[in-house]
């Protein structure tokens, strides 16, 4: 369970750090471009994948990882910043929702009832969890609600491709994930460029040494996840459920502690809500 604590950490130190990035003027942009240059050279440390010719039928599926992973980097920086730390990684635990629905609708699984219980309680658990009267919400306007949305639907669409990924039986998972780390820093560039083009933004070392820390937390999230799974691999679903509720609970008393971020009795029953959600899908 050592694996799953350091992960969970990783994880939510993401979210500090983007949360920080107002604060500190860091051009999140930059910080996210640089942050992919750090896990490309950790994982071929580490990971040394193979490149070979047949990995080129599954571009498609590289392609659209690649574009969407950057991109939602993006959202979540602006979601931490208008809805909090706390609505923002609840909305990204309960995208789990998102690849259920796709292995029931795309892959004919099954739909239990206890699955169906989890999905409703998990959206449910998401309309409590969206910012209401809370000064930073008002500020917000009615946008809140489309960054928590927006994290959740693209963390669902993020899982349903690494599922597919991981379906892949020519291909090891860490060379696709090398790839499409690749297609994802060549993406956030060409994004950095047309900033720089328009005179929005430039280079500036602070930016790129958030972006490499950034970087190896980020990666860190995912060796210790890949290891908790390796460590526990008769218990999957153990390390899924620790994994997804550590996340919120400890996201949770960084953003009331430490962020001084207002829940009203709502959110917090959402934030419990999700808790029940991923027990019980988990435990289906």
């Amino acid at each position: 369970m050592v694996y799953v604590f350091l992960s969970i950490c990783c994880s939510v130190i993401v979210s500090i750090l983007l949360k920080l990035a107002k604060r500190y003027h860091i051009d999140v942009l930059q910080a996210v471009t640089w942050n992919y240059s750090t896990a490309i050279l950790l994982t071929w440390l580490i990971f040394k994948p193979q490149l070979h010719q047949q990995q080129s039928v599954h571009s498609y599926t590289y392609l659209s990882a690649g574009i969407l992973l950057p991109v939602l980097f993006l959202i979540i920086a602006v979601c931490v910043r208008v809805t909090g730390i706390v609505r923002t990684d609840v909305a990204q635990r309960l995208s789990l929702l998102i690849p259920i629905l796709a292995a029931f609708l795309l892959f004919e699984e099954v739909l239990t009832p206890y699955k169906i219980a989890g999905i409703a309680l998990g959206f449910v658990a998401i309309v409590c969890c969206i910012p209401q009267q809370s000064p930073v919400a008002m500020k917000a306007g009615k946008a809140s609600w489309l960054y928590l949305l927006l994290v959740f639907a693209g963390f669902g669409v993020i899982d349903v491709l690494f599922k597919q990924i991981a379906l892949f039986t020519d291909v090891p998972y860490t060379t696709s994930l090398f790839i499409i780390l690749i297609l994802a820093f060549i993406t956030s560039l060409i994004f950095l460029a047309v900033h720089i083009y328009r005179k929005k933004t430039r280079f500036s070392w602070p930016h790129i040494l958030i972006g490499w820390v950034l970087g190896a937390v980020n990666f860190g999230n995912i060796l210790f996840y890949i290891k908790a799974h390796k460590a526990l691999a008769k218990a999957p679903s153990t390390v899924f459920a620790a994994m997804n509720i550590g996340v919120i609970v400890l996201a949770t008393l960084v953003g009331i502690i430490g962020f001084k971020e207002k829940l009203s009795l709502v959110n917090k029953i959402g934030i419990g809500l999700a808790v029940v959600a991923i027990v019980v899908i988990t435990n289906s």
